[in-house]
């Protein structure tokens, strides 16, 4: 791999959130970015800033023809790609019950599809490259799903086996991948632009919402200007972890769930193997 000091980064959903947050603390650090939103100006402050340093670009993920002449953009303008980072992506708040296929449909377009759109436009020029590292951002409930947010966590669940996958297939050309996954953290993620609410409401679960809304409201949230040298030591490793948790808390609690699935599987396992 090259030993630049100034690496090339490739990340999407840039306006807002975790993006704006690590494409602001790439440039700081001296990298290049080429910075994807679907609405530029909010990237305005940014561009008057670096200059030359940033690239911005106005890009809908789920449109595959877009994302392919954004990377060729790119490369026409930097010459390589160091670092593509799949970041874009929402949260669909509603029970399993509420949710329409539909707004289903439309998350799963740019959380899954929208990442799928921008790994098979970046892969075939960091495989001719022989180097690069792949990172995505998932969450923690990227290993569990909790009630109200099913369909969210299960598109993280999606991702987080497409990028394992990705990570076996794509080492040989010497090429890293990583999962980010933050818990919960203080940014614009719980706004009207960052999540849609199932628009059908059925009074039966307004009991389990409300017990939900006060848990979150008392839940300890990180600072996400603190998780940007967290991603700097995984992009600058000689040898990345495929996964990284961002935030106190969610080891223990991921080790409690998994140990639980355990238990079960153990239980079972006689009825479990009576079935061969």
């Amino acid at each position: 791999m090259e030993e630049e000091q100034d690496k090339v980064w490739f990340i999407t959903g840039t306006s807002r959130g975790f993006g704006r947050v690590w494409t602001e603390a790439v440039l700081k650090r001296g990298d290049k970015v080429v910075a994807t939103a679907r609405n530029v100006v909010t990237l305005g402050d940014l561009k008057d800033k670096y200059g030359d340093q940033i690239l911005t670009l106005e890009v809908d993920v789920t449109n595959p023809e877009q994302v392919r002449k954004a990377v060729q953009a790119a490369v026409d303008y930097f010459g390589r790609l160091d670092v593509v980072f799949n970041n874009a992506g929402y949260s669909l708040i509603g029970t399993i019950e509420e949710c329409t296929p539909d707004e289903v449909r439309a998350m799963y377009e740019t959380n899954i599809i929208g990442a799928v759109n921008v790994l098979q436009s970046t892969i075939p020029i960091l495989r001719k490259q022989g180097y690069g590292h792949i990172l995505g951002t998932s969450s923690a409930v990227g290993h569990y799903s909790l009630p109200v947010i099913g369909y969210y966590s299960s598109s993280k669940w999606a991702f987080e086996a497409i990028y394992e996958s990705l990570q076996k297939e794509i080492e040989a050309f010497g090429i890293h991948v990583t999962i980010i996954e933050p818990g919960a953290y203080a940014t614009e993620f719980g706004s009207k632009n960052s999540l849609r609410i199932a628009s059908k409401k059925i009074e039966a679960y307004d009991n389990l919402k409300d017990t939900i809304s006060v848990n979150m409201k008392a839940m300890e949230r990180g600072n996400p200007n603190a998780t940007s040298e967290a991603i700097f030591a995984v992009v600058d490793a000689e040898h990345p972890p495929l996964r990284l948790l961002l935030g106190k808390g969610n080891l223990p609690y991921i080790e409690k769930v998994y140990q639980q699935r355990l238990e079960i599987w153990k239980a079972w396992e006689s009825i479990s193997e009576s079935a061969q």
